[in-house]
């Protein structure tokens, strides 16, 4: 059977994201100054296309209640938020006061701070303190990729029938089939330039893993699709 898919080159992506809804002058300010702060590390905030794809899908179920595993600058909280009603609440979740520093600004803003909780500490205690409260309609998964699996474990209880569970970077830039010895092999640079192979390792464990934990589960239906880093979309039984 053919290949049926578009290898995509910067000029098709760029043609991609401008058909993925107007310009976001706020978020691309944000990700401007995510840039600036950040350096490389910027490229931890997701994909503009896989924002309007969360923010689509949090509509699309009628979400009041998400949780969001990675605050970073906030990109991807604002996304989520501003899908919600206005009685809606996201529930973000990090371990850094100074990245987070620059999502509450863009939270204020935005005009969400008042539907963004943010949680400062290890992401595992928060989902636990959440165990036996009210269900959550969607999950965006996009912390530290070594608790990938405990993550699933703990979000897909946290969901309601019907919810939505979205898991970033399952494809860890090709990793999964094709891990890399250093970063100066054929396949040119790494997107993660800072991750030595000694902590890119674990990661990249802890997401095949994880895939092949999603993949079995029974409690969800599940695809796997080529956004951005790869992303896995769960709906939950």
């Amino acid at each position: 059977m053919p290949d049926k898919f578009t290898a995509l080159t910067p000029e098709l992506h760029s043609y991609l994201v401008a058909h993925s809804g107007p310009p976001d002058e706020l978020l691309e300010r944000l990700a401007a100054d995510t840039e600036a702060a950040a350096g490389g590390r910027a490229v931890m905030q997701i994909a503009p296309e896989q924002g309007a794809l969360m923010a689509l899908l949090c509509r699309a179920i009628g979400a009041r209640r998400a949780l969001e595993l990675g605050t970073f600058t906030g990109y991807s909280a604002i996304c989520i938020a501003r899908a919600l009603p206005v009685d809606g609440v996201l529930v973000t979740c990090d371990v850094s006061e100074d990245w987070t520093s620059l999502a509450r600004r863009y939270f204020e803003e935005a005009g969400l701070a008042e539907r963004i909780e943010l949680r400062l500490g290890p992401a595992l205690e928060t989902l636990a303190e959440l165990r036996g409260g009210e269900p959550f309609d969607f999950s965006f998964i996009d912390a530290d990729k070594t608790s990938y699996p405990d993550y699933w474990e703990a979000v897909v209880e946290l969901l309601r029938p019907g919810g939505i569970a979205v898991v970033d970077n399952v494809l860890y830039d090709g990793e999964v089939v094709e891990p890399r010895d250093d970063d100066d092999d054929d396949r040119g640079p790494s997107v993660r330039p800072w991750a030595r192979p000694t902590e890119r390792v674990p990661s990249r464990e802890a997401i095949l893993r994880t895939n092949e934990l999603i993949a079995a589960d029974g409690r969800v239906e599940s695809v796997m699709l080529g956004v951005a880093d790869g992303i896995t979309i769960a709906l939950r039984r």
